[in-house]
């Protein structure tokens, strides 16, 4: 824990000192809070959407992309939808079976309604190797969590996107990754995060990244009204939508002129228009993080990992997928005291003030950057108290 963020970041933030639960999600900033409301104010003064260009300017630096190739949606959920619906026909994506189900649905759902055929990975790392393995010309996508919500694997992207080639698609769920650790954006074809975790921008909006190079490549899938406007005839009066705030893709003449030909841009992707408040605390959130440095952040969170993790081990913990060296891992582990009911465990946790989340027989620790050195020993002592009979 000897990365010194600036006070200007760390004083953003007032969640409980014990606080070790931002994979399931993050306190908000102050300076969410404050975007938040300036953002109703504006829309109760009759001003919609006033900031989404910069939002989606902020978050194309944090990705490395296009501010075209940058849109919001509503959730990680409804981005991955989204991919899933729009990557038609014959063929097969891997999906690692252990994945969160969010990264599963969209695939389970869409396989029967003109998509890909799910083909499972049931290797307990995600690795080139292990997908290299499985390549075969059916297989036209692997979709994968940058950081695994349980183990806290972090998936080598540019690799895998090496093995796989520029024939085949990456698509990137985010959300345990983005606001914890570097992520290799620039290796993923489309990506889905939400902004209430690491992000810690609250629920409402999430981004949808889709590149450019792969546009061409996606069929209309979600694409509702704002990305495929249908003419109206003239005797109906009907008036063409009005132009919707920039950087949102509700506006896209070009792409909607050529939308027979396969529109570009992951506003092409989108359903309907954001919530424009929600976009404001994630385009906040990400300033934030940028101002503060997403390499810095990324090493607080390892660091304020690693010593936590070794304070479990300490402590007699088994810790799931133990193998992992520090930059293989998130900010996440997951831990269990053999011989000890994990009720008992999450008891003496809740005794120590820390707040964790248990997952079936396993609890798991997701610290932040924010995260006090004295939950080391506040884990240390809670673990002696678990063995306690």
């Amino acid at each position: 824990m000897n990365v010194q963020l600036p006070e200007a970041y760390l004083s953003q933030f007032r969640e409980p000192s014990g606080y070790l639960d931002f994979a399931r999600v993050g306190p908000v900033s102050r300076v969410v809070e404050h975007a938040i409301a300036t953002a109703f104010a504006q829309c109760a003064a009759g001003r919609f959407g006033e900031g989404a260009a910069e939002a989606t300017a902020s978050v194309a630096a944090l990705l490395e992309a296009g501010e075209d190739e940058v849109a919001f949606v509503s959730s990680t959920s409804h981005g991955l939808f989204a991919a899933a619906a729009a990557l038609e026909g014959e063929g097969t994506v891997l999906v690692p079976r252990g994945e969160f189900p969010a990264n599963i649905h969209p695939w389970l759902r869409f396989q029967d309604r003109g998509g890909l055929r799910v083909r499972w990975i049931d290797a307990a790392k995600v690795t080139p190797d292990v997908v290299a393995a499985m390549l075969g010309p059916e297989v036209r996508a692997l979709a994968v969590s940058a950081v695994d919500a349980l183990t806290g694997h972090r998936r080598a992207l540019g690799e895998l996107k090496e093995v796989l080639g520029p024939d085949r698609l990456l698509v990137v769920d985010a959300i345990q990754a983005l606001g914890s650790v570097p992520v290799e954006a620039g290796a993923a074809d489309l990506l889905a995060c939400g902004g209430q975790k690491w992000l810690r921008a609250g629920w409402g909006a999430a981004v949808l990244l889709v590149r450019d190079r792969v546009g061409h490549r996606l069929g209309n899938g979600l694409g509702g009204w704002p990305a495929w406007p249908i003419e109206q005839p003239a005797e109906q009066g009907a008036e063409q939508p009005a132009e919707q705030p920039a950087g949102l893709g509700a506006e896209q003449s070009e792409e909607q002129g050529a939308a027979s030909e396969g529109a570009r841009g992951a506003g092409v992707h989108i359903m309907t228009n954001p919530d424009y408040p929600a976009v404001a605390a994630f385009g906040a959130a990400v300033d934030l993080l940028l101002a503060a440095g997403v390499d810095e952040v990324g090493r607080a969170v390892t660091d304020t990992t690693q010593a936590l993790l070794e304070t479990a081990r300490s402590g007699g913990a088994r810790i799931l997928l133990d193998d992992l060296d520090p930059d293989e891992r998130g900010g996440i582990f997951s831990f269990e005291l053999p011989g000890v009911d994990p009720a008992r465990t999450c008891a003496a946790l809740d005794r120590a003030g820390l707040v964790t989340t248990r997952r079936g027989a396993w609890i798991r620790i997701s610290p932040h950057a924010t995260t006090p050195q004295e939950n080391v020993t506040r884990l240390a002592s809670a673990l002696r108290d678990a063995h306690t009979p």
